[in-house]
């Protein structure tokens, strides 16, 4: 069924209803069973011309401007008025004087609505062409383009607010996706300037044990344990990379396998106990009873990373200190050396993926480790925060929610 006929239909029932509600109005105001037939009589081939005038109507008028379809409603209308009162008063049911002067009233009623209907048009014209212009910006690119207030009425007002607020989540989408295709090139950059330091190493040993440079027994085993830690550097840089993009809060939150927390503190401890040796650093580890709290094992990796961090970052003969407490129904993790310190232009940017304070890039890692341990405990339902010791070096505290 094409629109015409439906519109046909619609207007039908529409004109069958005002047929209905003149004879009901007719009884009600208490006419007699004759005097009702012959208004039904006036109505009926009035109703059917009403309803064949609109359907030839619609079917004119289905391209037309807005102002041009206000206008035919108001014509239609006083039209109609006119063909009943012309037909009331061959019936004799209006005298000729009160029907010229009701004509006259119908012809001022015709011109005072075609007025209106133009004003109108006039006053919607704009919102309407607001609008056009706004989804043509949009359409551009152009995701800074709004409506705003039109005062034109609810449903242009909602048809507004409807469209600013589809441009204002594609401008967030849009600045989602920069953000992403910004870290892409960070990760290529990062990645690609991190893997060449101990790939050309690597390079390098086996090209000198390959080509009997050395061949001495201390000279091999000191460079098979060089490459030991380049492999060992490339390994992390890509565990990393891996977890840090394949990361679920949703699937962390479904793990019910549960470790306590002394236990991830020895793990991440045995981690990095080849660097600290290497370096004479002193470790402490203060958990009290928080060492008997269950959480979560992806905690041995949080902590692995921050202890990572706190090497890397702390000069020899220096001290690394662990230390947890349960506080109500929270527990705090906190991980503090006696380094450097972070630079305060850098204490905003320490978690961001592929972020190095080191602008050289000279030290190994691809500033993945921190970035990885805050997605951890967010996914967690946590909190990780950075701030320099009282003293010197650098506070790393977790907070997370033990229920």
């Amino acid at each position: 069924m094409n629109q015409l006929v439906r519109t046909g239909l619609v207007l039908a029932g529409i004109a069958a209803v005002s047929v209905l509600g003149g004879l009901v109005a007719s009884a009600a105001l208490g006419m007699s069973a004759s005097e009702t037939g012959h208004v039904a009589a006036l109505l009926v081939p009035a109703g059917l011309v009403t309803a064949a005038a609109a359907v030839l109507a619609a079917r004119a008028l289905p391209r037309a401007s807005l102002q041009t379809r206000l206008v035919a409603v108001a014509i239609v209308a006083i039209v109609v008025a006119l063909a009943n009162l012309a037909v009331l008063a061959m019936d004799m049911v209006v005298s000729g004087d009160d029907a010229k002067l009701l004509a006259i009233l119908l012809v001022y009623a015709l011109i005072a609505g075609v007025a209106v209907a133009i004003a109108l048009s006039r006053t919607i014209g704009p919102s309407f062409k607001r609008l056009t212009n706004t989804a043509a910006a949009l359409g551009r690119g152009d995701l800074d383009a709004r409506v705003g207030d039109l005062a034109s009425g609810p449903e242009l007002e909602t048809l507004a607010r409807t469209l600013d607020e589809m441009a204002g989540r594609l401008q967030e989408a849009e600045a989602h996706r920069a953000q992403i295709e910004a870290m892409r090139r960070d990760l290529i950059t990062a990645v690609s300037h991190d893997l060449r330091t101990p790939l050309a190493s690597l390079r390098a040993m086996v090209e000198a044990i390959d080509d009997g440079v050395v061949d001495d027994p201390a000279s091999v085993a000191r460079y098979a344990g060089e490459m030991r830690g380049s492999v060992q550097q490339l390994s992390t840089m890509v565990d990393d990379l891996f977890e840090l993009t394949q990361l679920d809060a949703g699937a962390i939150e479904r793990e019910t396998k549960m470790t306590r927390l002394g236990e991830i503190v020895r793990s991440a401890m045995a981690a990095v106990e080849p660097q600290m040796h290497a370096k004479r650093l002193a470790i402490e580890a203060d958990l009290g009873m928080a060492a008997d709290v269950a959480c979560s094992p992806r905690m041995t990796r949080v902590l692995q990373n921050l202890l990572m961090n706190a090497v890397r970052h702390t000069p020899a003969d220096g001290a690394v200190r662990v230390s947890a407490r349960r506080n109500g129904e929270l527990l705090e993790v906190s991980v503090e050396d006696s380094g450097e310190g972070i630079a305060p232009q850098d204490l905003d940017r320490i978690f961001e993926p592929f972020y190095r304070a080191d602008p050289s890039r000279s030290g190994p890692g691809a500033g993945l480790g921190l970035a990885l341990a805050k997605r951890i405990v967010e996914a967690l339902g946590g909190r990780i925060s950075v701030e320099n010791a009282v003293t010197q070096g650098a506070r790393f505290a977790v907070v997370l929610p033990l229920t």
